[in-house]
């Protein structure tokens, strides 16, 4: 997978993420992380959602939400969404931007942003309880396992098992680097994922399509792909 790049311990720890903490707080403060938002619902999350099998009532998490309008296509759809963002600016942004008027309240080192069937959590991904946001159903991570430093994905893995009921499925987004000179697209699973999941989860890909690049034949060109992560169940 791209992004900022080892074998899993047996139970993760989150790397002292302050550093990667402050460095997305001043994006959003300095307004360069328009690039990682898109103007319109991504199709592709109306293509696969279906994948899923849920029923409407069920409650979708969307970690590393920003101000993501695919909150807004999953609530159209009957879900209770509940959104996990660092950044005040980025919560406050989606609220204002739909005219959604937010009810505020902090909750331990959260403030929660509540309007109709969406809350965002405003603060640290990592130091959030399943106490704290209730049962969760699904998971919509679009492209926040990416985004992340490879150093924080077992344990960004570990947190979403921790949030989730036990069969919860995961519809995952990322953008994986491959050599453009490489021939094909590549149709496998990317082999980052599969040690993440690490046998927690079984892993199916949905899609995968070449993200057109400059005409440069030696720079790394992108995938985007799709994933389904079903939560495998374990008896004694």
């Amino acid at each position: 997978m791209t992004g900022p790049s080892d074998s899993m311990p047996s139970h993760p720890v989150p790397p002292d993420s302050r550093y990667d903490n402050q460095r997305w707080l001043r994006l959003w403060r300095d307004q360069q992380q328009s690039s990682f938002h898109q103007l319109a619902v991504n199709p592709l999350l109306s293509r696969f959602w279906q994948k899923l099998g849920l029923k409407r009532s069920h409650r979708v998490l969307v970690p590393l939400c920003g101000k993501s309008l695919d909150m807004l296509w999953l609530a159209e759809q009957g879900h209770e969404v509940v959104g996990i963002e660092l950044s005040p600016i980025a919560v406050e942004a989606f609220f204002k931007e739909r005219d959604l008027q937010a009810k505020k309240q902090r909750i331990g080192n959260f403030v929660r942003w509540r309007a109709k069937t969406i809350s965002i959590w405003c603060g640290d991904f990592f130091a959030l309880s399943s106490k704290q946001i209730g049962r969760i159903d699904a998971v919509f991570d679009r492209a926040a396992l990416t985004a992340l430093p490879p150093e924080s994905r077992h344990a960004y893995v570990s947190k979403l098992m921790d949030l989730t009921e036990q069969g919860a499925p995961i519809l995952l987004f990322t953008i994986e680097d491959i050599e453009s000179d490489g021939g094909r697209e590549s149709r496998s699973v990317d082999r980052e994922l599969d040690d993440l999941c690490q046998g927690n989860y079984s892993v199916q890909l949905l899609h995968s399509e070449v993200i057109p690049q400059a005409e440069d034949q030696h720079r790394l060109v992108s995938h985007s792909k799709v994933y389904r992560l079903l939560r495998k169940s374990f008896t004694l």
